[in-house]
């Protein structure tokens, strides 16, 4: 764990370390520095979400930026996916989103993109990370970076978005329910979505700087659920707060998370070509990796977060991974988790089969599924996963399962809890051997604590 960069970025409670305007304002500036360096005259772009400390974070950083002599391009509310393709798409250096995802109003935080539009490597990281102990030091006058507002933004994404589907293809006759959260794609995804010829019925799209992810979006499904069987909607689809997580419902008003998008993306890709494999992490539901080998789809699993199912679909040269949280990668349409991009995927299919969502997903087995996070000291971690306790209570547990059942334990990169995650065939036993676990981790966290 770094002082500065977690899973994603950097992320906190506004006001309180690390997101206040001081660090925020030298974060730029060693941004610009480590990012600027690639180029002569280098310019970054800067995007958030719709969260009311977006403003303070926004010239907090354009601020750095400027001292580090690097141009600012200001894009205004738009989906974390929009900056990674704009910032390959004009040329960039680098990219900036001010988001917390699907954290609440009062939380927000700082997420980066290289200049080809991925999330950044541990090394550069590491720099930027390097620098924040350095004094910030102003170029000259002459050199300060400059400011402008890229005002076709929003239409310049929105017509990647349309272009990452067939030409021709038309969602004319389909009726859909969206939920923006209140969020970054309160704008672009109606707008997307009407183009190409759907009735759009929205929620989440009246954003006041406070209502982000309030009761909506795909942390919250039941509220399109809701709203797919009130207006009688062909499909639901919800995104978290910078949209690159997208949770889908049928016309039933059931929930189809990331785990139902990778299958169904993974078998519609396997009926007209060979699959390269498919990428998920240790929490996509055993189902999944089942069908894919049945299907003749190699499956690999990474660790939790979207930037390790990246690497391992680079390394792999494959294309598809994601996450259930709603993290899905399409690398032949985005070059990161995209939620736009994914529901247009999934859209796409339902629109070349004539198929409704709940049969093109009718063939997944969900095995029962139970995580109880485990709240230790932050130290501790480590010490807990190698106690002799609680490897033995594991092995016994999959014993049991064999087969049909994987049990997880692995520290948070955002909190101090251990994740105790078991699955399997049977309900019953996967809640038992959960708190069995659970019980075993927290007594000895106990046990360890000074």
């Amino acid at each position: 764990m770094t002082k500065y960069f977690g899973t994603d970025g950097v992320r906190g409670e506004v006001g309180k370390s690390p997101v206040t305007p001081s660090e925020i304002l030298h974060l730029g500036w060693a941004a610009g520095r480590v990012l600027g360096a690639r180029h002569a005259r280098g310019r970054v772009l800067i995007g958030k979400d719709t969260r009311i400390s977006g403003y303070l974070l926004e010239s907090a950083l354009e601020a750095g930026l400027s001292a580090a002599g690097v141009d600012i391009a200001l894009t205004g509310p738009l989906p974390t996916p929009g900056i990674a393709y704009l910032t390959r798409q004009t040329g960039a250096c680098g990219g900036i989103v001010i988001s917390a995802s699907h954290n609440p109003y009062h939380d927000n935080g700082i997420k980066f993109f290289s200049a080809e539009g991925r999330k950044l490597d541990d090394a550069t990281e590491a720099a930027i990370e390097s620098l924040m102990n350095e004094e910030l030091a102003t170029v000259a006058p002459e050199a300060l970076g400059k400011a402008e507002r890229l005002i076709d933004a929003v239409p310049r994404y929105a017509e990647h978005c349309r272009n990452t589907i067939p030409p021709g293809l038309r969602l004319e006759g389909l009726k859909i329910a969206l939920d923006c959260a209140n969020g970054a794609a309160y704008q672009v995804a109606p707008l997307v979505l009407r183009e190409l010829g759907a009735e759009v019925v929205t929620t989440g799209v009246e954003p006041d700087g406070f209502n982000i992810n309030r009761d909506s979006g795909s942390t919250v499904p039941g509220a399109v659920s809701r709203l797919v069987c009130r207006t009688g909607a062909d499909i639901g689809i919800a995104f978290d707060g910078d949209a690159d997580r997208v949770i889908l419902v049928d016309a039933n008003g059931d929930l189809v998370d990331g785990d139902g998008i990778l299958y169904l993306l993974s078998q519609e890709r396997q009926t007209h070509e060979s699959s390269s494999g498919v990428v998920g992490t240790q929490m996509t539901n055993l189902g999944v990796e089942i069908a894919c080998v049945q299907s003749g789809i190699p499956f690999v699993r990474a660790n939790v977060g979207d930037r390790y199912v990246l690497e391992e679909l680079l390394a792999r040269d494959w294309t598809l991974g994601g996450e259930p949280s709603g993290h899905i990668l399409c690398l032949e349409r985005s070059t990161t988790g995209d939620g736009l991009v994914a529901a247009l995927a999934v859209l796409e299919v339902m629109v070349g089969t004539q198929r409704k969502l709940s049969e093109l997903v009718a063939g997944l087995t969900i095995f029962p599924q139970q995580m109880i996070n485990v709240r230790i000291g932050q130290d501790l971690s480590p010490g807990i996963l190698q106690n002799e306790q609680v490897q033995r209570v594991v092995r016994e547990c999959e014993r049991e399962l064999a087969d049909k059942g994987r049990v997880v334990l692995r520290p948070s990169g955002t909190e101090p809890v251990i994740r105790v995650m078991v699955e399997g065939s049977c309900e019953d036993a996967v809640g038992r051997m959960t708190s069995k676990i659970a019980s075993t981790v927290e007594k000895v966290g106990s046990g360890n604590r000074p």
